[in-house]
């Protein structure tokens, strides 16, 4: 078993923690989410679920919001920055966060670092340590910074939804045998919230297996990406009850013109039901099955996940 692997497998004991962690409110007429890479995607699914609980807010990758805060949002008087960093040392978004707090804005942290540099630039800290071997693909971290966030955005995670991740990523470990073999671009559909989770997959996918992947919201998929689809393709579709039908279609669609589906609450060549009964915990209950899929698809090319390609943990602008 890679350490990889293990940290993925290992994570869900730290999530308690995450529960647990003390919380500063967020009140804003907007808020703005940022953060790069991982943290990115996540910001994406946070702004929609803080939007869904009538609270408005927008996800901004750091570096636009340090450079080009108005290009986002013309009028920053009164919004509310919350900053996503696992280590608290990302550069765009350690300066972002303290251009906010010079421009006279609140600024919360959330991060699984509480000494990072982030920290410092905060008003408040939302912190939950992550599994200590984690290395440089983002796992146990990402799940709980999006745990984080969802507490914030009024989402309550329970220790049901912990054992619910754990017997989602059990279940799809035992089906991927049957999936993999022949295929080589993934492609994932989500809408809402579920979209943040859709990018977080495909970039863990592509950044441990150095394979061609792919995000889209589902019906999109159809203008013009479902070019690419053939018999090489695998689909991870991110069911969403309020739009099942149509998602079903879709994926039926897809199935006819050559590839295979894993439906996460819905139809495909492999189902995987989501038993946890709110919807915006959905997208923390796959993660952990998307991560380890990412490591599957690794081990199956050889690929060593400890040290992927050009990536580093910490990163940084000389």
């Amino acid at each position: 078993m890679s350490i990889t692997e293990r940290v993925i497998i290992e994570q869900f004991p730290f999530w308690q923690g995450g529960i647990e962690a003390p919380l500063a409110e967020v009140e804003a007429s907007i808020i703005v989410i940022i953060g790069c890479g991982t943290s990115f995607n996540l910001a994406m699914s946070l702004a929609a679920e803080f939007n869904s609980h009538g609270r408005r807010a927008i996800a901004v990758p750091g570096g636009e919001w340090l450079r080009r805060p108005e290009a986002y949002l013309p009028d920053r008087s009164g919004a509310h920055v919350v900053a996503l960093s696992r280590s608290g040392e990302t550069t765009e978004t350690v300066a972002a966060a303290a251009a906010s707090r010079a421009a006279g804005l609140t600024v919360t942290a959330v991060t699984c670092e509480r000494d990072g540099a982030l920290a410092g630039q905060a008003d408040h800290l939302a912190f939950a340590p992550t599994h200590p071997d984690e290395g440089i693909v983002m796992t146990s971290s990402a799940s709980l910074m999006l745990l984080l966030g969802l507490r914030m955005a009024g989402v309550s995670a329970t220790a049901a939804v912990t054992e619910e991740a754990q017997a989602l990523a059990r279940l799809l470990d035992s089906k991927l045998g049957q999936l993999l073999p022949g295929r080589n671009h993934f492609v994932y559909l989500g809408g809402g919230a579920l979209y943040g989770i859709c990018l977080e997959a495909s970039l863990k996918l592509q950044e441990m297996s150095q394979s061609f992947t792919q995000a889209y919201h589902p019906l999109e998929y159809r203008h013009g990406p479902v070019s690419l689809l053939d018999e090489r393709t695998l689909v991870i579709m991110l069911y969403d009850p309020a739009t099942f039908e149509e998602e079903a279609l879709l994926v039926e669609e897809l199935r006819e013109k050559g590839a295979r589906v894993i439906g996460f609450g819905g139809p495909g060549d492999v189902c995987l039901p989501v038993a946890v009964s709110d919807n915006a915990l959905r997208g923390l209950a796959c993660l952990p099955a998307l991560q380890l899929l990412g490591e599957r698809v690794a081990q199956a090319r050889n690929i060593d996940t400890v040290t992927p390609r050009h990536l580093t943990k910490v990163v940084k602008l000389a």
